[in-house]
């Protein structure tokens, strides 16, 4: 006896989520057994989340060329490796549809998964590749991986958010050394929200639409990595303030041989422009409205302050300010 789906999906709505028409799916089921869908008494098909993200990433290859033939027997994780390959292929062959670089995501959810899969959702993103490096079906899966490919954005989507979870969320964010976590959830405590949202994490109520998903990964790139030197290892997000309120004070207070007190100025700057930040990313983490604009403020001066903190480095390092100490 079959254990029954937890999220069982009709014909229709697989091919409304994958992109491939229900009768597309009967054939890739009956001649090269894709799938093995529940049926009901009624004899309907009930297709699983991974059935969903499966048909996805199928499309995306025989889109890219391959036949259904090669790559039906393959599992969710072939597929997905096999896909990233071939984007990463084409990448080469025409560097310009990408001006900045690849971002790499760990995605917690098959039908979150299977949104950032289609080729629709990616079109969204014009000045990065999304490069999804691991695929899991719930956090527990993902907290018993041992996070080797180091996503530089975690993306979670979870039922119920709890304090149970938030400490999930938080070992898988430090196990898999994610740069950025981005948390969906249908139903959740205020309280364990407001605490995500003030560790850096950006939180939304599910459903979002792809637009306003898409915002929100925006939010945590740079404006235009290509051109910028700041930024994490591949230079593509925004890295976290270096200094806190009381250092930039304290730097603030310091009195400098410098006839234009750049470290003051520099520090002030810095301040101003993460509390301007902050003050984005909380919009953007209230609601959709307005969503797009909130992205980009909280992206260009997330870039900024970064570019203004190495620019206190510098100063520091040229007055002879020891930031180390005054972080303390």
């Amino acid at each position: 006896m079959k254990t029954p789906l937890l999220h069982p999906h009709k014909i229709g709505a697989v091919s409304s989520l994958s992109g491939v028409p229900a009768p597309t799916l009967r054939i890739w089921e009956a001649r090269y057994d894709c799938f093995t869908p529940h049926k009901t008494e009624g004899k309907h098909r009930l297709y699983s989340d991974d059935d969903v993200l499966k048909a996805t990433l199928l499309k995306r290859l025989t889109e890219n060329g391959h036949s259904i033939s090669s790559v039906a027997p393959l599992s969710r994780t072939a597929l997905n490796d096999l896909l990233q390959k071939q984007q990463s292929a084409n990448q080469r062959k025409q560097p310009a549809e990408y001006p900045g670089a690849t971002v790499s995501m760990a995605v917690v959810g098959l039908t979150l998964a299977s949104r950032i899969e289609s080729k629709k959702f990616s079109l969204g993103f014009q000045r990065h590749a999304i490069k999804v490096t691991d695929i899991y079906n719930n956090i527990s899966q993902a907290l018993e991986s041992t996070g080797q490919h180091k996503p530089q954005i975690l993306l979670i989507h979870c039922n119920s958010l709890h304090a149970g979870v938030q400490v999930d969320i938080h070992r898988l964010a430090e196990t898999h050394g994610a740069f950025q976590v981005i948390v969906l959830y249908s139903f959740g405590q205020e309280p364990i929200i407001e605490a995500m949202k003030r560790c850096g994490m950006i939180v939304r109520r599910d459903p979002i639409s792809d637009a306003d998903l898409a915002d929100l990964i925006n939010a945590v790139l740079l404006i235009d990595p290509a051109q910028s030197a700041i930024g994490s290892s591949s230079g593509t997000l925004i890295p976290p303030r270096k200094f806190n309120d009381m250092t930039l004070m304290r730097v603030s207070g310091i009195a400098t041989h410098v006839l234009c007190e750049c470290p003051r100025h520099v520090a002030e700057i810095i301040a101003q422009l993460a509390s301007f930040e902050q003050y984005s990313h909380d919009c953007l983490n209230k609601s959709s409205e307005d969503a797009h604009i909130h992205a980009y403020l909280s992206s260009v001066s997330g870039s900024a302050r970064a570019l203004f903190e190495s620019a206190l480095e510098m100063v520091a390092q040229h007055e002879g300010i020891d930031l180390a100490s005054l972080s303390k």
